[in-house]
């Protein structure tokens, strides 16, 4: 009984991939071929100093963004000024470690989003690839982990996964906290 389960379950999961594989296809057929990888090199050198459209943060009328690449991942930082958007080594090995952190105590094998550093807010996304799981680590008004998933079986492999998940959002939290205390300590003291 426990196999046939798993079979069914194994082939709703292969339909869903199937499916959703046919539909990229018909959106890739209306749209156009597409290079992600050229585009995403095209945005990143073009976003030198853009502003931010999505109005996450947006309490002036501009954003300024600056996107720095930090051993494969992305790390944006967004300000009201573009010196608000410098980088500093502190924030380059918060970075850094968080991803090797992230690495060895929740799953090697992830990708990871870009981490966006708002003036009073962080937002960390990315995608545990074998448990396809999707999640988004916030620090601010909404502050928690979140997580997506399309058909994740409960097992007891999976609920690790997420109780990982959640153990190492505090981790995360203390240590992107004390990057926003620094970079608003900076600001007061230009001031």
């Amino acid at each position: 009984m426990n196999n046939l389960a798993n079979n069914r379950y194994d082939e709703i999961k292969d339909l869903l991939k199937t499916s959703r594989l046919v539909m990229e296809q018909l959106n890739a057929e209306k749209l156009g071929p597409m290079n992600i990888g050229k585009s995403i090199e095209d945005e990143i050198e073009q976003d030198e100093y853009d502003t931010a459209e999505n109005g996450k943060e947006k309490e002036a009328d501009d954003e300024y963004v600056q996107k720095y690449r930090i051993s494969g991942g992305i790390l944006a930082i967004h300000g009201k000024e573009k010196s608000d958007t410098d980088i500093t080594t502190d924030d380059k090995v918060a970075f850094q470690e968080t991803m090797d952190d992230f690495s060895e105590e929740v799953s090697d094998l992830s990708d990871f989003n870009q981490l966006n550093l708002y003036p009073t807010t962080v937002e960390w996304s990315g995608k545990i690839i074998d448990k396809d799981i999707d999640f988004i680590y916030t620090i601010g008004e909404s502050s928690g982990t979140y997580i997506n998933g399309n058909m994740l079986k409960v097992d007891d492999e999976t609920l690790e996964t997420i109780n990982k998940l959640k153990s190492f959002y505090d981790k995360f939290k203390v240590k992107w906290s004390r990057v926003l205390a620094s970079r608003k300590q900076t600001t007061q003291d230009e001031e």
